[in-house]
């Protein structure tokens, strides 16, 4: 299975969301999808990030941009998904 084309994606997405908005998804499938959606954009910036870190000798700079990315993903997963994390004062 190959990946969607970039129209095929924007043609799945506006269907899902013309689905949720009619109530017509009796399995889930729109919902899953725009949550998925949604989640994998934060982890797209999340790998753009990471690999700029890596790439700048690992500065003081971007390793807070990639901080920032990360933080901004688990909030968008735990916005999405209801989830809650325990906290260890480690962060």
């Amino acid at each position: 299975m190959g990946m969607p084309t970039e129209q095929e994606m924007k043609d799945a997405l506006a269907e899902a969301g013309r689905m949720r908005e009619q109530g017509d998804d009796p399995h889930h499938v729109a919902k899953a999808l725009l949550n998925l959606n949604y989640r994998v954009k934060g982890l797209e910036k999340v790998l753009e990030a990471a690999e700029l870190f890596y790439r700048s000798g690992q500065s003081v700079t971007e390793h807070q941009k990639l901080k920032k990315a990360i933080a901004e993903a688990r909030a968008a997963m735990e916005r999405s998904g209801a989830v809650e994390r325990e906290h260890f004062g480690l962060e």
